[in-house]
This record gives structure tokens, C-alpha cells and sequence, in this order.
């Protein structure tokens, strides 16, 4: 039996022309987000990384540092002090999240059936105000409506609950909740406004075939807008779950953290260790701690939100 050998022909100039302009094509994308990379890696990674290289030091910020390993995240894990202080942006998320979401859906549904109107349009020039003012400004305003002769207790007063009146944002029992509510005011317009979005994109004709099948207004928001705003619930969630973990604006402006450590959340503490108690390492440790909890909540929620796609 004879073998014959082929010689391999060579790609033809066109062809080997067409490779060289892909991959010009590719080295010239990377040229063009060369420069957002550089101002990512300048304002974010590297101050992770000076972070992480301070939180394994002792360091007053000033003098010379000495070396601590693991001993600052071993206080944050351990100090039941930091813990609970943990523990309150946790419960921040119950007021920034999950309530601004519920009151949202509600309210976009609402929105919604008279979108092309008038109304529609004010109440959601209303709802997106919080966004436009800054936290400073609506921390301040909420501490006189939340005060002891503020317009809360004046309205309980003349309703005749005044022996429920008190200063709620001075109480260890109230001033954690309290600021919750102005997360929850704060955050209800962009949720509601996302999820009018989302709502816009559905297709009438989902609409139309559950009223066919006999779908009353519960049972229609449940099978047909509740399932398609699966992506626009996912950025609301992610969105409020960093808010309420990384809060400090509306807490410090509120409450400055009190009564005694009630409603100090990690973001104010992270501000106290660093440029009060000149703690730098156990500071920049509760930074990392708490950016791998920001991680931790927030990258199920956006598995979750994908696989809905």
C-alpha cells in the first residue's frame, strides 16, 4: 500500500490578513479600556490592598508600626462589642432592603395602572426626591420630624396617643428602628422607580392570557409581574444590601451612633477606630471584615437574579 504525503497549503493573504486585523482589533480594545482600568486599579484595588496591609499591623497612623498577623481580625471576630455593632447593619437591611422592595412592588403596581397620566408622572418625581437630596440634608431633617417636639409626636398628641410620644431617636428601644425608616424613605423611590421600569418592559399579551384564564389583580402580580422582575428585584436588593451594610451618612448626621453604641453601624465605627481612637490596623481588619460580608450577601443575590434571566 503506497502513503501519500500532502503538503499543508498555506492560508491565502486574505486570509492570513483577516487574522492580523482581529487581533489588532483586540489589542486596540484593551488600549481603549486601558485607561478605566488604570483609574479602577489606582482608587480601588490599591487601596484594598494598603487596607489589607494595615489591618495585619498595629499602627496609631503616626509612629512606626508593628507587626500583628491575625490579631486585629481575631478582636473583630471575637469582641462582642464589634459583633453587635455587626449585628446592627444586619438589621439595617431588614429597613433598607426588604421594606423599600415589599413597599415598592406595591407601590410600582399602583403606578403602573395609571402610568400615562399625570399622577403617574408626579408621584414618581415624588418618590425619586429622597435620591436628589443628600443623606446630610434628610439625616437633618429627620432628626427634627423624629424629635421630641417634632412633627411625629405632634401628630400622636393630637390623635390622642401621647402617652406613646418619646424621643425616638434618643431611646436604646427606638433609635435603631428610626433609622431604619429613613433608610427605608430614602431607598423606597429608586426601588419603586426600578421596578415601574422593569414593569413597562413586560409584554401586555402575559397580561391578557392570565385574564383569560380567569387570573384576578393577586394572582396576576404573582404569576406574571412578580416572575418577570426577577433582574430589577435583584439590583434593588443588591443595591440596599450595600447601602444598609456600608450606611454611615444618615447614622452619623441621625444619631452620631447613640444612644451609648445603639445604633452604631460598622462604617461609623471603621471612622471612630481610625481617627479617634487611632486604631488603624483593628479599623482597616473591620474594613475587610465588612467588605467580605458586602460580598457574601450580595453575590447570591446576583446568582439568583441571573439564573431567573
Amino acid at each position: 500500500m503506497t502513503a501519500t504525503l500532502h503538503k499543508a497549503r498555506p492560508l491565502p493573504r486574505t486570509a492570513g490578513r483577516v487574522v492580523r486585523k482581529r487581533r489588532g482589533n483586540r489589542w486596540n480594545g484593551w488600549l481603549f479600556v486601558l485607561p478605566a482600568l488604570a483609574v479602577y486599579g489606582f482608587f480601588v484595588l490599591k487601596p484594598l490592598l494598603t487596607t489589607f496591609q494595615y489591618s495585619l499591623y498595629r499602627w496609631d497612623g503616626i509612629g512606626p508600626s508593628q507587626w500583628a498577623g491575625l490579631d486585629n481580625y481575631r478582636t473583630v471576630l471575637t469582641d462582642p462589642d464589634l459583633l453587635e455593632i455587626i449585628g446592627h447593619a444586619f438589621v439595617l437591611i431588614v429597613f433598607f432592603s426588604f421594606v423599600p422592595v415589599v413597599l415598592g412592588l406595591f407601590v410600582a403596581s399602583l403606578i403602573h395602572r395609571v402610568s400615562t397620566g399625570a399622577l403617574g408622572t408626579a408621584a414618581r418625581t415624588v418618590l425619586f426626591l429622597p435620591q436628589v437630596i443628600p443623606l446630610v440634608a434628610a439625616g437633618i431633617a429627620w432628626s427634627w420630624v423624629l424629635s421630641t417636639t417634632g412633627m411625629v409626636n405632634q401628630v400622636m398628641d393630637a390623635v390622642g396617643l401621647g402617652r406613646y410620644t418619646r424621643a425616638w431617636l434618643g431611646e436604646f428601644g427606638t433609635a435603631l428602628p428610626a433609622v431604619g425608616i429613613i433608610g427605608a424613605w430614602v431607598m423606597l423611590g429608586l426601588c419603586t422607580i426600578l421596578l415601574v421600569t422593569g414593569m413597562s418592559k413586560i409584554d401586555p399579551a402575559l397580561y391578557e392570557a392570565a385574564r383569560i384564564d380567569g387570573a384576578g389583580s393577586v394572582r396576576e402580580f404573582f404569576a406574571v409581574t412578580l416572575p418577570s422582575l426577577r433582574r430589577e428585584i435583584g439590583i434593588c436588593l443588591t443595591v440596599t444590601v450595600i447601602a444598609a451594610l456600608a450606611s454611615f451618612d444618615i447614622v452619623y448626621i441621625s444619631t452620631s451612633g447613640g444612644p451609648g453604641t445603639a445604633t452604631t453601624v460598622p462604617g461609623l465605627e471603621i471612622y471612630r477606630l481610625a481617627f479617634a481612637q487611632r486604631q488603624v490596623g483593628l479599623a482597616s481588619a473591620l474594613a475587610v471584615v465588612l467588605m467580605l460580608l458586602v460580598l457574601i450577601c450580595v453575590l447570591p443575590i446576583q446568582r439568583l437574579s441571573r439564573e431567573g434571566k
